[in-house]
């Protein structure tokens, strides 16, 4: 039987315009609490990035940029050469073995090793920095007799930079067209040479910006390098083991307890080269980002 007139109804009225009225709620306290996070979170880093470079301008002359510290004076010479030194040291020993496994988990995930090293991946990640650190005084400067030093302290940064270098290299050779694998692969090209001479190089960008933020990460790490690399008050001669180096993160954390006021103005300094350096990578980074998307919108 047919249904009548009065049994066929549209949804009350009522009841639909609640549901409205909920929903319209429901995404203006979603929107203002996501713009009150976003306004805390923007105030915070301006107010981080203000008080840093007001104080470290205010502290930064010529003497920091070209004496080394002496006691709780001078500059920041060895500090500052011992933290490019520890940061391409670190990153020599992690981009290889990074990028290799990255190309392994992106291209031959159906491998064994895969699930294996993506735990690893994920537990290093997770690792506190002070942990690797303690392993690397344990093994590196007691068990090896290495001391102090800037091979311990490369060592000990690789390790803490190995797993992001591998994510971002995964993610950023994912990203590659398979039609480029298809017809590296047509044309008879073996799993080597697609890997390495195709999508190594469309992945480039992706895989540099990774790089990049590693080395940023490297720049400002310090639990680590306080129990492998020890601290110097003199440049760096060139020797591996059995010599402490300097590093602008000690400069940080040694010298703002201190109750001098030379102290204090290297620690400003300090941060400034730090919070400058960090800036300029992730920026830098950034704009490689944004150029390989339009790149891959473009073409």
């Amino acid at each position: 039987m047919g249904a009548t007139a009065a049994q066929i109804r549209p949804p009350s009225t009522r009841y639909a315009g609640g549901r409205a009225i909920r929903r319209r709620l429901g995404d203006f306290l979603g929107w203002g609490l996501s713009a009150l996070a976003f306004v805390f979170l923007g105030s915070c880093m301006v107010w981080i990035l203000v008080v840093v470079f007001h104080r470290g301008a205010s502290a930064l002359t010529p003497l920091i940029l070209t004496h080394i510290t002496e006691g709780y004076g001078g500059g920041l010479l060895n500090a500052i050469e011992g933290t490019g030194v520890l940061a391409l040291g670190s990153l020599l020993l992690a981009v290889p073995p990074g990028l290799a496994a990255g190309i392994y988990l992106a291209e031959f995930d159906f491998g064994f090793l895969a699930p294996i090293i993506r735990f690893l991946v994920d537990v290093l990640v997770g690792l506190p920095s002070i942990v690797i650190g303690y392993f690397g005084y344990v093994a590196m400067v007691v068990y090896f007799g290495w001391g102090f030093s800037v091979a311990a302290g490369s060592i000990a940064l690789a390790i803490i930079l190995l797993p992001y270098i591998c994510r971002t290299s995964e993610m950023a050779i994912r990203q590659v067209p398979h039609t480029l694998r298809e017809a590296a692969y047509a044309l008879g090209a073996g799993d080597a040479r697609v890997s390495l001479n195709i999508v190594v190089p469309a992945a480039l960008p992706g895989i540099l910006t990774g790089v990049l933020l590693a080395f940023a990460i490297s720049v400002g790490e310090t639990a680590p390098l306080l129990y492998t690399a020890g601290w110097s008050n003199y440049l760096w001669t060139g020797r591996l083991t059995k010599e402490p180096i300097g590093y602008l993160t000690y400069a940080i954390w040694a010298f703002i307890t201190e109750p001098f006021e030379t102290a204090h103005a290297l620690a400003y300094a300090a941060a400034l080269f730090v919070t400058f350096f960090v800036l300029v990578i992730s920026l830098f980074s950034r704009m490689l980002l944004d150029r390989n998307a339009r790149w891959r919108r473009e073409s």
